[in-house]
This record gives C-alpha cells, sequence and structure tokens, in this order.
C-alpha cells in the first residue's frame, strides 16, 4: 500500500488506531520535550502501518532556532530509525495549544513522505480538547518526487 513516497507492505490490513494509548505516549513524551526558549512543549506518537508499533518524539529547540526538530518530525525520525522505511497509519499530537495545534509546513512536507491522504492526524491540547484531520486536509497537495510517484 502507497503511503508517500514507499510502498509498504502490510501484514495483515491496516493497524487499529487506539487514541488513547497514543494519547498517553504523545503526552508522556512532551514532558521530556527541550523547549527553554519558547516554553511551548509537543509530544507527538505515530502509528507504523506495517509494524503497528508505536513510536514517539517531543520537540528539542536550539538557540538559533532553524535547528529546531518538532515532536512530529522527531517521531518519524525515531521510526525510521527503528523500522526503516516506515508508512505513518495515524498520528497524535499534544500540545498547550487550544485549538490544539496542528503540525508546522515541515512537519507536514516530512509526513507526505510517509503518509497517505486518509493518514489520521489527531491534535490535543493538555486539558483534552480534540480535533481530527485526514492528512489530505492538513496538505491537499504534498511534494512527492516525480521519479517516485507510482
Amino acid at each position: 500500500m502507497l503511503y508517500g513516497a514507499n510502498d509498504i507492505v502490510l501484514p495483515s490490513g491496516r493497524p487499529l488506531v487506539d487514541l488513547d494509548v497514543m494519547r498517553t505516549l504523545a503526552r508522556q513524551a512532551r514532558e521530556h520535550a527541550y523547549a527553554p526558549y519558547s516554553r511551548f512543549k509537543v509530544g507527538a506518537c505515530l502509528l507504523s502501518a506495517a509494524t503497528g508499533r508505536m513510536y514517539t518524539g517531543c520537540n528539542v529547540e536550539n538557540s538559533s532556532y532553524g535547528a529546531t526538530v518538532c515532536a512530529e518530525r522527531n517521531a518519524i525520525l525515531h521510526a525510521i530509525a527503528e523500522e526503516g522505511v516506515v508508512g505513518v497509519e495515524a498520528l497524535v499530537v499534544v500540545s498547550d495549544d487550544d485549538p490544539p495545534a496542528p503540525p508546522c509546513a515541515l512537519c507536514l512536507q516530512v509526513l507526505a513522505e510517509f503518509s497517505r491522504p486518509d493518514t489520521r492526524v489527531i491534535l490535543f491540547s493538555v486539558d483534552g480538547k480534540c480535533v481530527e484531520y485526514s492528512f489530505a486536509e492538513l496538505l491537499p497537495n504534498p511534494f512527492i518526487f516525480p521519479t517516485m510517484r507510482q
């Protein structure tokens, strides 16, 4: 099944999304965020389409700001470090914002490499408010290198 630019083999259909577990893991990751400049802590948890494993990430700021890594990209990098090429079945993000903050443009473009248009992106505020999107709603026209399209 095509996830962004990658054909992911699903062992027995698409994995089930357990929002309670993913939200808990994203909240826990958020507590490890390194955000001394903005004080804006974010945690993320993604569900691998191929394995059903969950991977977390938190934002890690840098005084140059440009070297900052967002929680969403951190979770993707974590998944790739463990599995290699990954397909994102679902992504949960927890932040201080109300309404909950969506992924930034850089994160959306990175997600485009590993997501389907129907990949679920579920955003939570710390106090539990929830908004859900499909990936295509957040980034309807992602760039995928032309030779990678099938």
